[in-house]
């Protein structure tokens, strides 16, 4: 529910609430983005200098040149009865120190990532509310929130971040809350874990050791922060943006320390961050590769498709095997749009130099990660006349189905 800086009726922006967020544990122009990212479409029905003249879609982040940092808190309101916030100093005021430092970890988890302007300082200080139900999506404060009861919490969601972006430059959150200066702009992100759930607890670092049934608050929160970043769900197994959470008294890669704040992530949590929040002075991550997934029998194809869409393309390092990062492929978008469903890839911001080498291979989104994990990445990236009356023609499309049904063999490309 965004509004324009003006005197215009209140109109609604766009909101993705990522629903399917953290699951319980189970064993040149524009090109498809990733690793993957959410995108939007902007509202082609206003003026340009409101829309950005392009209905490409683009991929939404946080505006990390907002005057005094962007805006976060959590709220400290945690619930007794049952407590699933649990925490090895049991003190009040102990107890608020430990969870705030336990966040202060996470965020630092992907503010530690060279090659991105994601620093620290485009932060404000980490605040705190006592409002139990503080997660709201027009107040333009991202929030976290342990005791607030959500329709979001579908079976086997631990937990989850709503996000609301921008299809319009000039809209808000709310009423007083920062404009938006570009396409895509996340607005407000919170982050919701399961309340009042006896069966389902979160513990500190401090106290997962004594208390293995619990899952690592640390992991949790670091996930839902990609989120509230721009990044959706990513198909590599080992990655912090995979959709499913360590399994109760384990916690994901290595914790974060001083000298390695992003021990935590894999590769593609980097890569996709990298896209996102690029450093100009990176000389190293300079690298991407393009192509296309078409089919053998171009017959197969859904109508107004000329390429596989969909598909998961990875970028392997040659001489280790390690996944260096992988994306949602399909399309591709020359201004002033709409997508065209191409079967296009990139795969941007790879290590270039000895001895880096990669091969690439793609993949259907048939498990771990399914269609369903990325509508930001598949679906979102069209809009006409019957999702937005009085669309304009020119800039129209339907996204296809996600081809799932699919093997695949690796050639050179001309």
């Amino acid at each position: 529910m965004a509004t324009r800086a003006s005197a215009r009726p209140r109109r609604t922006a766009k909101t993705a609430l990522l629903t399917a967020a953290l699951l319980v544990w189970q064993a040149a122009a524009p090109t498809a983005g990733a690793y993957s990212l959410n995108y939007q479409v902007a509202d082609m029905r206003e003026a340009s200098s409101i829309s950005g003249g392009t209905a490409c879609p683009q991929p939404t982040r946080e505006n990390i040149s907002q005057p005094g940092g962007i805006p976060n808190q959590w709220s400290t309101s945690l619930g007794a009865n049952p407590a699933t916030i649990l925490t090895a100093n049991q003190t009040p005021t102990g107890q608020l120190a430990e969870i705030s430092a336990t966040i202060s970890a996470a965020y630092g988890v992907w503010t530690g990532v060279s090659g991105t302007a994601l620093a620290p300082a485009v932060f404000a200080p980490l605040g705190t509310t006592s409002t139990e139900n503080a997660c709201s999506p027009t107040d333009g404060v991202n929030t976290i929130c342990f005791n607030q009861a959500d329709p979001g919490f579908t079976t086997g969601v631990l937990s989850f971040t709503r996000v609301t972006t921008t299809d319009a430059i000039g809209e808000q959150a709310g009423p007083g809350t920062p404009t938006a200066t570009f396409i895509g702009q996340i607005l407000d992100a919170d982050i919701l874990l399961l309340p009042g759930n006896s069966s389902v607890t979160f513990a500190t670092p401090a106290a997962l050791a004594a208390n293995p049934s619990a899952y690592d608050l640390e992991s949790v929160l670091a996930h839902e922060i990609g989120h509230t970043l721009g990044l959706s769900h990513s198909g590599v197994w080992r990655a912090m943006m995979s959709p499913f959470g360590p399994a109760p008294g384990t916690f994901l890669g290595t914790r974060p320390t001083p000298a390695e704040p992003d021990a935590p992530l894999a590769d593609d949590d980097r890569a996709g961050l990298r896209v996102l929040y690029p450093d100009a002075a990176d000389a190293t991550h300079v690298g991407a590769i393009s192509g296309r997934v078409l089919p053998a029998n171009p017959l197969v194809l859904p109508s107004g498709t000329t390429g596989v869409f969909g598909a998961q393309v990875v970028a392997v390092d040659s001489a280790s095997g390690a996944v260096e990062a992988a994306t949602i492929g399909g399309w591709s978008c020359a201004d002033a749009g709409p997508a065209q469903f191409d079967g296009s890839y990139t795969i941007d911001k790879l290590a270039v130099g000895a001895p880096e080498n990669y091969e690439i291979y793609a993949e259907p989104l048939d498990g771990p990660l399914e269609p369903s994990d990325v509508p930001g990445a598949t679906t979102a990236l069209c809009r006409n006349a019957l999702t937005d009356p009085g669309w304009p023609a020119q800039f129209a499309c339907t996204s296809p189905p996600v081809a799932t049904g699919f093997s695949t063999t690796m050639g050179s490309g001309p």
